[in-house]
């Protein structure tokens, strides 16, 4: 397994473009827990705190498909990099200016939020171009990406700590966002992004939206994003009942390594039949390793637990990402997979805010039932949505994300002639 993704990883360009678009998110995957650690620092409320991480995260869901599609029409360096200086300049904003004024710090987080750059998406349509358009390989790095993604949500908010530790919440805010540009200015900067042209595409107002399969896709993955938002505050509840803030990080931690184990051995091999089947399949799993979580165990069972619920977590976004390059129109696919960004992260606040009134109704079990439930609600959509889903030929892996890698070089070469 180690060896498969070290080949991916000595492939050229490839650990550039990973490494930089796991550090040029590191602001928006640390965002929740700094804003709420400024926002106390300043003096201000939990409510105040949570309805401004709440504004992020939603400007967030609505910036990402924008650019995405920008990014599609214009190309990586002309859409990412001024939109991760303008989203910094907001996250700056909010560090210098405080939150004495309720509306400038909203101000700030709607502008952050709204031009937080689509790396996800752009990493994605990178891969086949990077990777020689080699459907096998391409494959694996989705693999790596989402195990690699596991990573970067448990070392941030451990970053995050540490930089409140060594100076304070303001000044964390200034660092993560000044690494952040530093990842988006390896990304951009590298010659795979550079020449990067999207295929062809039909003009539509949809734009990625009109394909029947992406639709039921996103629809289940709101369900999925929703059991792990409500897994994140059922957490909390039994924490408080089993010993304190301790046993939630172990029960996160334990979510994070699981997803991480079972998204390292899925990418190790090679998976024969279609994707969407596979997913079925995969997403099933995932409901079904939800269920354990509501038998009312110790700390160190219930970690195990934890542990389990999260092993097809990484597999099932893996699989994901090809079945989104499947059913991406021509020309869509950097902003099909920041749809896919979109849908989980609106699916993980709703299920944030679902699991508060049922614990407060049914108990810690009640809250890890809308966990249960959203896997259940995200295999629903994918048996009842087959039809849908079986509409992709082939995978434009190879014929349109490596074909508009191939459109951008002869570009590259044109623009020399043309000025000479």
């Amino acid at each position: 397994m180690a060896a498969g993704y070290a080949e991916l990883l000595r492939t050229r360009y490839a650990a550039r473009l990973l490494a930089g678009t796991l550090i040029g998110r590191l602001p928006n995957a640390t965002a929740a827990i700094a804003i709420v650690l400024f926002v106390r620092d300043q003096g201000g409320s939990y409510s105040l705190a949570g309805a401004l991480a709440a504004v992020y995260g939603l400007a967030n869901a609505v910036g990402q498909p924008l650019l995405g599609r920008a990014v599609d029409l214009y190309g990586q360096p002309r859409v990412q990099l001024p939109a991760a200086l303008v989203s910094a300049a907001g996250m700056v904003w909010l560090a210098l200016a405080g939150t004495g004024s309720v509306g400038a710090a909203y101000a700030a987080m709607v502008l952050s939020g709204l031009f937080t750059p689509p790396l996800e998406g752009g990493l994605r349509a990178l891969w086949p171009g990077v990777l020689g358009g080699r459907e096998e390989r391409v494959h694996a790095a989705y693999a790596m990406d989402a195990v690699a993604q596991e990573i970067m949500y448990t070392v941030g908010p451990l970053l995050v700590t540490l930089c409140v530790a060594l100076w304070s919440p303001a000044v964390a805010l200034l660092v993560l966002n000044g690494v952040g540009l530093l990842g988006v200015l390896m990304v951009v900067l590298s010659e795979p992004s550079r020449t990067w042209r999207s295929a062809p595409r039909e003009a539509h107002w949809l734009g990625a939206l009109r394909s029947r399969g992406l639709l039921a896709l996103l629809g289940a993955f709101f369900f999925v994003g929703m059991a792990l938002g409500s897994i994140a505050v059922a957490a909390v509840a039994y924490a408080d009942d089993h010993g304190g803030q301790a046993v939630y990080g172990w029960l996160m931690a334990a979510l994070g390594l699981g997803a991480l184990v079972g998204g390292v051995f899925y990418g190790a091999r090679q998976w024969a039949g279609a994707p969407e089947r596979r997913l079925r399949l995969l997403v099933g799993l995932l409901a079904v390793c939800y269920l354990p979580l509501l038998l009312d165990v110790g700390p160190v069972a219930m970690t195990a637990l934890a542990a389990l619920a999260g092993v097809f977590l990484a597999p099932s976004l893996a699989c994901a990402f090809i079945v989104v390059d499947r059913h991406a129109p021509a020309g869509t696919v950097t902003e099909a997979f920041s749809w896919l960004v979109t849908f989980f992260g609106v699916g993980a606040a709703i299920g944030t805010a679902a699991a508060g009134p049922a614990l407060e109704r049914g108990g810690v079990a009640a809250g890890f039932a809308v966990a249960c439930g959203g896997g259940a609600a995200a295999l629903l959509v994918l048996m009842l949505t087959q039809r849908a889903m079986a509409g992709a030929g082939r995978s434009r892996a190879v014929a349109g994300s490596a074909e508009g890698v191939a459109e951008g070089a002869a570009e590259a070469v044109r623009e020399p002639l043309i000025k000479n």
